[in-house]
């Protein structure tokens, strides 16, 4: 389990992170915020790179800062992967493989046929998606307890996107690895994650089960007679539209308290509609106030 603990951390005066604190049980944590929010410094400080002005950051009871022990146990896989100037894919293995105690040479030669990439040619001379093709076919093979990952399928192409998710779910399911990814890409979080935090301005605003966070939102598609024109002030919506007779509400609440909550206006419909995780984000931070603008020119 990771423990992130009231963690703040300030760069020249600017507070990167405020009291931040996540827990990171089991499965896939999907970590998300708008750019700047803090997210990336997080998992620097989760992976022992960043020292905290204050707070801790834990794995399984054991501070991570300076330990090598702890450190053995996370792969990573950054936004912005480092390998040597003249490094082939072979030369990093070997680095890989002093440091981590687990790394397996035998699925190195199983993931080969999967990834199909020259170990011998010049990472340097490699596209962008082969790189990152690289960096999971060597964190992969290191055998980790927990892997945390930064934009982790950003430049694969789908059918690659495809295939790592289905080997890093593969490991979450057969060997109990915890995965922490942050990403931009929410409809892809959707599919994978079983938790989810929040991020904005250094602070966790929230961290639920994607099943909870979603039946805790609810979006409502409504008609009422034409005796009534908008929705009744007693009810606290985040956003509101209308097309025509039909009124679209997006509610804090679940589906059937929302639907008994109406029911009193007697509607002549009421249909709940499953938000996206891009939508729930949206509205987390601020409802309309944080969605696309109209530029006028």
């Amino acid at each position: 389990m990771i423990e992130v603990k009231g963690l703040t951390k300030t760069f020249d005066g600017f507070k990167a992170l405020d009291e931040a604190s996540i827990t990171v049980e089991s499965g896939v944590y999907g970590l998300v915020g708008p750019n700047g929010a803090g997210k990336s410094t997080m998992l620097r400080h989760i992976l022992g790179i960043y020292k905290g002005d204050s707070g801790e950051v834990l794995l399984d009871g054991e501070n991570v800062y300076e330990n090598v022990n702890a450190k053995a146990r996370i792969a990573s896989i950054p936004d912005d992967w480092y390998y040597f100037n003249s490094a082939t894919v072979k030369d990093m293995m070997r680095v890989y493989k002093g440091f981590y105690p687990k790394f397996s040479m035998e699925r190195y030669e199983k993931l080969k046929d999967i990834f199909n990439i020259d170990e011998n040619k010049n990472i340097r001379s490699f596209s962008k998606g082969m790189q990152k093709q690289a960096a999971f076919w060597l964190a992969i093979s290191c055998m980790p307890d927990y892997l945390v990952l930064d934009e982790p399928v950003d430049g694969l192409d789908p059918v690659m996107r495809r295939q790592v998710w289905s080997i890093l779910l593969g490991d979450v399911a057969e060997r109990g690895v915890t995965v922490l990814v942050s990403s931009h890409n929410l409809r892809e979080l959707e599919d994978v994650c079983d938790h989810v935090g929040i991020m904005n301005k250094g602070k966790v605003l929230l961290e639920r089960s994607l099943s909870e966070l979603q039946d805790n939102t609810v979006k409502l598609q409504v008609v009422f007679d034409e005796n009534m024109k908008e929705l009744p002030n007693d009810i606290p919506a985040l956003h509101v539209s209308s097309m025509g007779r039909v009124h679209t509400y997006i509610l804090r609440m679940s589906a059937s308290d929302a639907t008994l909550l109406l029911s009193k206006y007697k509607p002549l419909l009421v249909e709940a509609i499953p938000l996206t995780l891009e939508e729930i984000f949206i509205y987390e931070l601020g409802g309309e106030n944080y969605a696309v603008k109209d530029i006028i020119l």
